[in-house]
């Protein structure tokens, strides 16, 4: 079992698929910290100073040392535009690996 497991691990789909997963992770936080850090301040100085972050429908006040209970709907706005990003970004280097497949001269 060890050595078909090792067999296995050593295919060069593994280690493709650890490389994508490791970048992927690093481009969620590129992604998350433009949505953050750039992204949202810009539409919200263009939408008269809203903070996308503190959006929300509070629906129980905080009570002493109960919370209060909200929709917090401005983190999924921006999660919702992260996705978006994301999404544009596969689909430019999809359209880009196509267009390079074709081009490339047939063997």
């Amino acid at each position: 079992m060890l050595k078909e497991f090792r067999t296995f691990i050593s295919q060069g789909n593994v280690l493709d698929l650890a490389v994508g997963i490791v970048i992927g992770a690093a481009f969620g936080k590129i992604t998350t910290s433009l949505v953050e850090d750039i992204i949202n301040p810009v539409l919200g100085l263009v939408l008269g100073g809203i903070d996308f972050s503190q959006m929300k429908v509070v629906l129980k006040e905080a009570v002493g040392t109960t919370p209060e209970v909200a929709i917090r709907y401005g983190n999924f706005l921006n999660v919702v535009i992260q996705f978006l990003v994301i999404a544009w970004v596969i689909f430019l280097i999809v359209k880009a690996a196509n267009r390079m497949r074709l081009t490339t001269p047939k063997e």
